[in-house]
Parts: structure tokens; C-alpha cells; sequence
């Protein structure tokens, strides 16, 4: 099922779901297994599994050179989906990227998600490369969300890259893509930022999902300015629990966010991770609190492979 039905069946109640990231290569799923396990209580309609982009690894030489190789990390992305849209009877939602893929890499692992009864997609843009300053597009790839989102319905349509197609089992998939409360870090302005993610919508985006946000407001003024600048579709808020104290310096550096002044203070005052970790699951329940209050159409968790701080939270929260 859509996200989109699954959130206009729910008839204004709140939904939970969350995300995963998959595995390091030579680990086992099993792990993914047992931190999904203790979340299923919560009836999540969907379960986002993200992708990793490519990373470059040295490799010496017999003469003593390097040698530059390209891996990923963390693959399966669509393996996954599958396996755990089996194993639980729920939704899947592959993240799908420019970066790192090209046009025809991409077109591949759509068609694979039809086959596999996937009909929901989070449309990203994706990273810079770690060796990169600014995000740099894949030789043949899009270069940006909003043409990946193209090429997504273009296929609903039939349109593949070099030949159409007339079928009565088209892919037709709901697609996801990212919004910034405190907008992207590589936007002059949060209004400039509101025009690419119009652009999304344009070309056929379905919904919203925000990067995560520690202060409420942001969401709240960001919805209400996304709604005046004609973005209709459903905003679900990314919540995302601190965790550790370099959690402080890290987040916003890599992400480019703000921490509202309480939540540094009290997490400054934690003498461990331990406590860091309470209070991080104690924020983020007032957050999700508010919000549903509020009548979001979902609550949307990053977890990171960990489900003890998400588990806890939402027994508080639904």
C-alpha cells in the first residue's frame, strides 16, 4: 500500500514508522531482525531502508602504488525491502539516490522494486562524497532530486530511458522526498530551499519527510510557509534521539541544524553517554507529544540500527 493511503486511512490519527540502515557487509540481517523486533508492537506501516552511496578504498600494490577502488558498505538496499516486507507483512520504502548511481543503475533497481511489490520510493538527492567539498553528480546520473523524481513517474508511464513501453502493470509508485525545516546546508535561504522542494512536488513527489529538528517550531514554521508557497502534499517530521554527547557538535556540523539552548544544557550536564541517553529519549517524547497533539499524519524516526531509545519513545508516545 501507499504511504499516502496508508495515511488517509488513518483518518487523522497519528502514525509511527521508522528507518533502518542496512547492514556492513559480513554482517548478518539477523541483526537488522532484532532491532525491527521490539518496534512491530507499534503497528509502523512502513519501514524506510536507507542506501549508501559509493566510497572510495586505497588498496596497496605489489610495486608499492595505491590503487583506487569503489565499494559500498552497506548494500542490499532492495534485498532487504524485500526480505523484510516479507518477513513482517509491511511496507518497505527503498531510499533511492543520485549520487553515486546512474540513470540506467537506477532505472534497474525500479524495475527490481515493481517486481517485488514495492510501491513506495524516497527520492534523494544523496551526499557529497567524503573526499568531496560540494556534492559533485555521477557521470550519466541525475543531478537532482527533482529529476529522479522524474525518471521515477516517467517509468509509471512506461517511459523507460531508451524505448517505451505499453503495459496495463506499470510501475505507479508513491514517491517520498526530503524537506529541510532549517533548510539545506547548501541553500542560501530557506525560501530558495522552499522552491527546490516545490520543484519536487511539481514533478510528481507525493509527500515530505523533514530532516530531524530538536525544536518544534522550526517544523511548524516550515509547514506553514511550505503551505503558502502551494506545497499541499503530507509533511512528516523526522525525529531523530541524541544519543551521545558529541551528538552536540556532530549534528550540527554534519547537518547543519540548530540545538535549542535547554537541550544542550542538559545534555552538557550529563556525566555519561547513559545519561546523555535518557535525556536525549526524554526530549525527543516531548517532541512527539506536541506533534501528534498537533495531528501530524506521522511520526518518523531515524533509528540507525538501534531500537531501545525509539522503543522507549514510543511507548510513551502511542
Amino acid at each position: 500500500m501507499k504511504v499516502t493511503e496508508h495515511i488517509n486511512r488513518a483518518k487523522g490519527e497519528t502514525l509511527f514508522s521508522f528507518e533502518i540502515v542496512p547492514p556492513q557487509k559480513g554482517r548478518s540481517i539477523q541483526d537488522l531482525y532484532n532491532n525491527i523486533d521490539p518496534l512491530m508492537e507499534f503497528n509502523p506501516p512502513f519501514i524506510d531502508v536507507t542506501t549508501s552511496r559509493e566510497e572510495h578504498v586505497y588498496i596497496k600494490k605489489d610495486d608499492g602504488l595505491l590503487e583506487r577502488k569503489i565499494t559500498r558498505m552497506r548494500p542490499g538496499t532492495v534485498g532487504i525491502c524485500a526480505a523484510i516486507k516479507q518477513k513482517y507483512n509491511v511496507d518497505t520504502i527503498p531510499h533511492v539516490l543520485c549520487g553515486g548511481f546512474t540513470r540506467e543503475e537506477t532505472e534497474y533497481l525500479l524495475v527490481d522494486c515493481h517486481y517485488l511489490g514495492i510501491e513506495n520510493v524516497m527520492a534523494l538527492r544523496g551526499d557529497a562524497m567524503k573526499h568531496q567539498r560540494y556534492f559533485e553528480p555521477t557521470h550519466g546520473g541525475n543531478c537532482f532530486a527533482s529529476e529522479l523524481v522524474t525518471q521515477i513517474k516517467d517509468l509509471g508511464e512506461g517511459k523507460y530511458l531508451n524505448e517505451v513501453i505499453e503495459s496495463n502493470n506499470n510501475a505507479d509508485f508513491c514517491i517520498g522526498v526530503a524537506g529541510y525545516p532549517e533548510k539545506h546546508l547548501e541553500a542560501p535561504s530557506l525560501q530558495t530551499d522552499l522552491k527546490r522542494l516545490k520543484e519536487k512536488i511539481n514533478a510528481g513527489a507525493d509527500y515530505v519527510v523533514t530532516q530531524m529538528f530538536f525544536n518544534n517550531k522550526a517544523y511548524f514554521d516550515f509547514v506553514e510557509q511550505a503551505r503558502e508557497a502551494g506545497i499541499t502534499v503530507p509533511i512528516i517530521p523526522g525525529i531523530k534521539p541524541i544519543a551521545v554527547k558529541k551528538h552536540l557538535q556532530l549534528l550540527p556540523q554534519v547537518f547543519s541544524i540548530d540545538m535549542p539552548e535547554d537541550l544542550i544544557k542538559n545534555v552538557e550536564a550529563c556525566k555519561d553517554n547513559k545519561e546523555v541517553r535518557k535525556v536525549g529519549i526524554e526530549w525527543a517524547i516531548a517532541q512527539s507529544k506536541e506533534l501528534k497533539a498537533a495531528g501530524v499524519p506521522v511520526l518518523h524516526y531515524y533509528s540507525m540500527g538501534k531500537s531501545t531509545n525509539i522503543q522507549k519513545i514510543a511507548k510513551a508516545v502511542f
